[in-house]
């Protein structure tokens, strides 16, 4: 038996609306606040929230002495058509040079590590 649930995964970021609106591009959905605090509903899936930091320092990857902490695994059809896509939404490539793996590394605008996965 479970003890919890899992309410929202939230990042932290130095402007959640801005970062939201990166997301919401990237997975489709809904961005829901202002200020410091901002959700993204994601249709049938789990929602995200952006929550302001201030003097947030976004996570190396990869870097030992420097934990990325988490990161997103986003799960894509065609990987080269996503590349484009979220490289043209500001993010970029951290491990993306393997072309024959299934999956890509990237930075969010905020630098939070994130995958692109033809899984």
């Amino acid at each position: 038996m479970a003890l919890a649930e899992l309410g929202v995964v939230v990042l932290d970021c130095p402007d959640p609306r801005a970062l939201a609106g990166f997301y919401a591009e990237v997975l489709g959905g809904t961005v829901e606040g202002e200020g410091d605090w901002v959700d993204l509903k994601v249709p049938g899936g789990q929602a995200l929230a952006f929550q302001a930091a201030p003097g947030f320092v976004p996570p190396r990857w990869p870097a030992a002495d420097h934990s990325q902490q988490f990161h997103l695994d986003l799960v894509v059809e065609d990987l080269d058509a996503a590349e484009k896509g979220v490289l043209a939404l500001g993010a970029r490539p951290l491990d993306a040079e393997d072309r024959e793996r299934g999956f890509r590394v990237y930075a969010d605008p905020a630098g939070h590590p994130f995958c692109l996965c033809a899984c």
